[in-house]
């Protein structure tokens, strides 16, 4: 590696980290501006406020990491173009994919950082600060945690279960159905309470006011109990995980998941693999944003630094507009959650070479 390679890669990695250590603690504060009078309220302890902003920093930082190391490229690029560094370089006879080089190092850097914390680090994170967010901070929030009306699931190749409404808190769910098939899709036998309640202390659950119809060939078998404890081979927090669970689980376990949910006939499949999925592409739009930033930055121009920045600022946006509303698309709309998700860096990553091919002549 040349000294230049040094010199730039070391402006890469520490304006980086430094554009972090400026914004996040920005972040912090507003957030608890914002937040000050809930958590009073509720009087939360000052060790749960620290783990949660420690979670917090992680959180954002993760979500927010491209955005960081665009405006960073940029506002270093813009410095070197400004002290005439980048004329020097290329006039040495150094071609523009050359002078690139040590940028793809620092996003390769980064992206792989990015890549570990997305699998191992982040879900912890999320977790902490999903919780602490749904439990002291939303006015319903424990109530909004789950999904708690029409749950429908599939607990195997041939049971399905409905409950009408669910309380997570009480371990209760109310109008019970389930139904049993057999291999030529033919209902075998189906379960109908009122109320069903699973009981933490003898693992099992209670059906209160029980009916079963067992089907046969020419008369159908009636059961019927006010009252009727039984095993089932699931767990009531599986009738409705929390809304953010997806993001809460480490790698492996969210494919595991994820094959669990799509077995299940999960109606929430898509939001799961938007969460997948960018666990991939958000790593990879450091090189596409990066590509881009140097792009914008690297020749001088008549409003110097504020122009680049500004310029820098918009593409950030626009970039963040894109990535919301095809998030969004892929989980309330039929569009696949993979084409979704990638859009954005398809959408800039041709723009990038565009901007490239342009500052290259």
């Amino acid at each position: 590696m040349s000294i230049i390679d040094k010199y730039i890669l070391k402006r890469y990695l520490s304006t980086f980290v430094v554009m972090l250590l400026m914004f996040i603690p920005i972040g912090i504060v507003i957030d608890v501006s914002e937040k000050v009078n809930r958590m009073l309220q509720n009087k939360v302890v000052f060790k749960a406020i620290a783990i949660y902003y420690f979670d917090f920093t992680i959180y954002f930082a993760n979500l927010l990491f491209p955005i960081f190391l665009f405006l960073s490229v940029i506002w270093f690029t813009s410095k070197l173009a400004n002290n005439t560094e980048i004329i020097a370089i290329l006039s040495s006879g150094i071609s523009f994919n050359r002078f690139l080089r040590p940028y793809i190092i620092g996003a390769t850097t980064v992206s792989l950082f990015s890549l570990l914390m997305g699998f191992y680090l982040v879900p912890s994170a999320s977790e902490g600060f999903n919780n602490f967010r749904y439990t002291y901070l939303r006015g319903n929030g424990l109530n909004e945690m789950r999904k708690s009306s029409d749950v429908f699931r599939q607990i195997s190749d041939n049971e399905y279960i409905y409950v009408q409404n669910f309380n997570s808190k009480a371990g209760i769910a109310f109008k019970f159905t389930l139904a049993k098939f057999d291999k030529n899709n033919k209902m075998v036998f189906k379960i109908d309470a009122d109320k069903i309640k699973y009981n933490p202390s003898s693992k099992n659950y209670t059906m209160f006011q029980y009916r079963k119809r067992t089907l046969g060939l020419l008369n159908d078998k009636l059961e019927k109990s006010p009252k009727r404890d039984t095993i089932f081979n699931f767990d009531l927090e599986d009738l409705a995980p929390t809304v953010y669970v997806a993001e809460t689980l480490s790698f492996g376990e969210l494919n595991k998941f994820i094959d669990r949910e799509r077995q299940r006939g999960s109606s929430s499949i898509n939001t799961y693999l938007v969460v997948l999925y960018k666990k991939y592409s958000i790593p990879v739009s450091a090189f596409i944003l990066t590509i881009i930033a140097v792009a914008v930055s690297s020749m001088k121009r008549r409003g110097g630094m504020g122009m680049n920045l500004a310029i820098g600022i918009a593409l950030a946006f626009i970039y963040i507009f894109f990535d919301k509303i095809f998030g969004v698309l892929a989980e309330k709309s039929s569009i696949p959650p993979l084409l979704a998700v990638w859009i954005p860096n398809i959408v800039f990553g041709i723009l990038a070479i565009y901007l490239l091919r342009n500052a290259k002549r």
